[in-house]
């Protein structure tokens, strides 16, 4: 049976010459600790809004992965003809320069093609960010609790196991891409598809995330059609390369 592409261990260190990412004017404004910004490994792994903007400040190509959007945000690659839709977390906050596609389990080997041909076109090592949308109600609302343990709306958001599966998906499709210099985070998240891509189906429909979607009226089937690997092969392209504007 062929073993799934597995990222290089973060400790090890990469066989070609390390490559500096294309410098963002933006990065001097950022407030984020050096540590967060995962700035030395190519392919980065985080959360939410203030994920995306602590990893991509330098980064190439930003993945947004939201498996299960709220009912009123839709996207394109569904498999079920739903209208075009773009969560403004997407690309709030963001360095202009990088291009921002979606991504999940349907076009996870598609965005990773995608990646490697945008990787071509810049001539160099491409750096990504794979952001993780994290979980919000079936209305809408991203909800977090704060140190009282209200609930309110805030860029920091629950876990969703579906997201977190589908990044890892995507981090497996780049490392057999040969995109493979992983940070440890992303190595964590594309180990947790790996070990559980068996059950993807039943964890989407099974998880908090999926059964509000239920309770809202969506059907199991058409969840579980959401966790079928690599059944499209177009990328939703949420904002192009700059320089192909």
């Amino acid at each position: 049976m062929t073993q799934p592409a597995t990222p290089r261990h973060a400790a090890e260190p990469s066989p070609e010459p390390t490559l500096q990412p294309t410098p963002n004017p933006n990065a001097a404004a950022l407030s984020v600790p050096a540590a967060h910004t995962q700035a030395k490994y190519q392919v980065r792994f985080d959360w939410g809004t203030d994920g995306a903007v602590a990893t991509a400040a330098d980064a190439d190509v930003v993945v947004w992965v939201d498996v299960l959007p709220p009912v009123t945000v839709t996207v394109t690659g569904t498999g079920t003809g739903a209208e075009t839709g773009i969560d403004p977390r997407a690309t709030r906050g963001i360095s202009s320069s990088a291009a921002v596609v979606a991504g999940g389990f349907t076009t996870a080997t598609a965005v990773a093609q995608w990646i490697l041909d945008e990787q071509v076109r810049l001539g160099r090592r491409a750096f990504i960010s794979i952001v993780a949308a994290g979980a919000t109600s079936a209305s809408g609302a991203t909800s977090a609790s704060g140190a009282s343990g209200a609930t309110s709306a805030s860029d920091s958001p629950r876990f969703a196991v579906e997201d977190q599966l589908a990044a890892g998906a995507i981090i497996d499709a780049l490392a057999a891409a040969g995109i493979d210099y992983a940070s440890p985070e992303a190595a964590a998240a594309c180990a947790s598809f790996t070990g559980l891509r068996g059950a993807v189906a039943h964890l989407l429909t099974a998880s908090v995330s999926g059964q509000e979607h239920i309770a809202a009226g969506r059907t199991t089937p058409e969840l579980a059609a959401l966790g079928r690997l690599d059944t499209e092969s177009s990328v939703t392209i949420l904002r192009a390369p700059s320089a192909l504007e």
